[in-house]
């Protein structure tokens, strides 16, 4: 009997680690730092970056001397001409602030010009690792650089498709294929 059970015991160990599934994880900055088309696409970016910085900058100067010299004249000016200046501070103030949010903002220019330069080359590091995946059967690839992010899951993996159904959001033209 003893036998038996430890022979049962060895087919269901043997039987789980068949259908037992493969991760890894990679460590995509570091990658990225190795690619001279990323540091490339980096300097690129701090360029532009330092270029809108500079026009920011200047732009605030100028907003900076009207307010100076409408201090100093204040009290010269008559009402007319106090409205009319400050109208003229307030509207440069404003284009200021619509530039620096043209530039720097959530999907401002900055953002636009990063997915240009550094997404041709995090492609180029995702393809790899699709192919390192497959080529050494995992089933899913962490990214430890970031917060553990799934950049390749096998789909045999995927229940987005269960969930949504549970949900009511399936689309009744897709089939769950089992």
């Amino acid at each position: 009997m003893r036998l038996f059970n430890l022979a049962l015991l060895l087919t269901i160990s043997l039987a789980s680690s068949a259908y037992a599934q493969k991760f890894g994880y990679i460590d995509s900055e570091f990658i990225l730092t190795k690619l001279p088309e990323y540091k490339q696409a980096q300097a690129d970016l701090n360029q532009a970056a330092k270029k809108w910085q500079t026009e920011l900058e200047e732009m605030g100067k100028e907003v900076n001397t009207l307010k100076d010299a409408y201090k100093v004249e204040e009290v010269l000016l008559t009402e007319e001409m106090q409205k009319e200046r400050q109208d003229t501070i307030a509207s440069k103030e404003k284009k200021l602030r619509e530039k620096q949010k043209a530039y720097f903002g959530f999907e401002g220019m900055l953002f636009y010009k990063k997915q240009e330069l550094i997404k041709p080359v995090q492609d180029k590091v995702f393809e790899a690792v699709e192919k390192v995946a497959k080529e050494k059967k995992l089933q899913m690839v962490f990214d430890k650089s970031s917060t553990l992010v799934v950049i390749y899951a096998d789909p045999i993996h995927d229940y987005t498709d269960y969930v949504l159904e549970k949900l009511g959001l399936g689309d009744p033209e897709d089939t769950v294929q089992k």
